[in-house]
């Protein structure tokens, strides 16, 4: 398997993580956010540059470079505007690997560009949102987008190699789209995450923080982790971490206080087996305009950039624990039957009916 940080596909054991690594997988096990940061750990240039390939920017590209000088100088001013926020000129003046590797240090300019990077995160995000809903472009064009790149890269993945013993995905269909609106206590579409979603079922256990690792190194950055939306039912984040001798010495590095998973990582699902076992989480990925569709936009949209992004859920579990879900109660069959069953009684009878199981889960 290649670990060569040149190639396209790569692929990093356990015994081969950096601190930026773990720090990143744990975001995606916890639903963290991004802005609860107070630094970046990027130990190369050639590090901070490929994380900015996976935000779909291409530094090689004058057009881009311009979209990344608007958005920061965006933030500064608004920094400055609403917070009187010092911001150095040669803190100014750095491009965008340049302050990702300056957030990666230590003292007072490295706070200031975090604080930039963080306010960038989010005139970028809201930008791109923006820009999705003004483009002439259907859901199943955004959709067919979003398939496009994740079978590009889950398919270099399969062909390096990597210890994917299968990998499921599709778009759901009206009558689970129904079903599961019918079954949530808000009923609003815009809450329903997993329209898109993916399944990946690792050959072992120790393959998964590689493959998530490499989601993150080519189809999405780790900064567009919906907070809030994240599960973990396979692992104890600081256990598993002590299991491994390299994961157990960079733990001692990570941000944040080390007990925050025992919060955060519960799984909230009424229908689905207190067993059931599974890494799943909500990213909302960003996604290259096709110049097709751009041509036919508004002129609006011309200070908006070219990147829009796509709400997809992704579960990984490893394949024992796959065919333990599936001999048990907490089989997607079972889920489907509870679910089945609440909404049954909700059409016929209302709230009262609306009791949750006492099993916990996703599904």
């Amino acid at each position: 398997m290649p670990n060569d940080s040149r190639s396209p596909t790569v692929y990093r054991t356990l015994n081969q993580f950096r601190l930026a690594d773990l720090e990143a997988i744990r975001l995606v096990l916890r639903g963290g956010s991004v802005i609860d940061w107070h630094r970046l750990n990027f130990e190369s240039e050639a590090q901070a540059r490929g994380f900015v390939r996976a935000q779909e920017f291409d530094l090689d590209s004058e057009a881009d470079r311009q979209r990344i000088e608007q958005i920061k100088s965006e933030a500064i001013s608004y920094l400055r505007r609403k917070f009187d926020f010092p911001v150095p000129k040669p803190v100014a003046a750095l491009d965008l690997p340049g302050l990702l590797m300056l957030a990666s240090g230590k003292g007072h300019r490295q706070l200031c560009a975090c604080s930039i990077l963080k306010a960038m995160h989010i005139i970028h995000h809201l930008q791109g949102r923006e820009l999705l809903f003004m483009l002439p472009i259907s859901d199943q064009e955004v959709f067919s987008l979003v398939e496009e790149k994740v079978y590009r890269i889950v398919g270099g993945m399969l062909s390096h190699g990597f210890a994917i013993a299968e990998f499921i995905g599709g778009r759901k269909n009206q009558d689970s789209l129904y079903t599961k609106l019918l079954s949530k206590p808000e009923t609003i579409a815009a809450n329903i995450y997993d329209k898109l979603r993916f399944r990946l079922v690792t050959r072992a256990e120790a393959e998964i923080f590689p493959v998530i690792h490499h989601l993150l190194h080519d189809l999405f950055p780790f900064n567009y982790v919906i907070p809030g939306q994240s599960t973990n039912t396979l692992f104890h984040f600081r256990s598993y971490c002590n299991d491994h001798p390299r994961l157990c010495e960079l733990f001692e590095g990570l941000q944040l206080a080390p007990d925050l998973e025992d919060e955060l990582t519960r799984n909230d699902n009424r229908f689905s087996a207190a067993s059931y076992r599974v890494v799943h989480f909500v990213v909302d990925m960003p996604l290259r305009i096709p110049q097709n569709i751009a041509e036919r936009a508004p002129s609006a949209t011309a200070r908006l950039g070219s990147v829009v992004f796509a709400q997809v859920e992704f579960q990984i579990v490893d394949r024992e624990s796959e065919q333990q879900n599936e001999q048990s109660d907490a089989s997607h069959a079972a889920y489907k039957a509870r679910q089945y069953e609440a909404v049954k009684h909700r059409l016929h009878v209302g709230i009262d009916t609306m009791r949750p199981p006492s099993s916990k889960g996703d599904g």
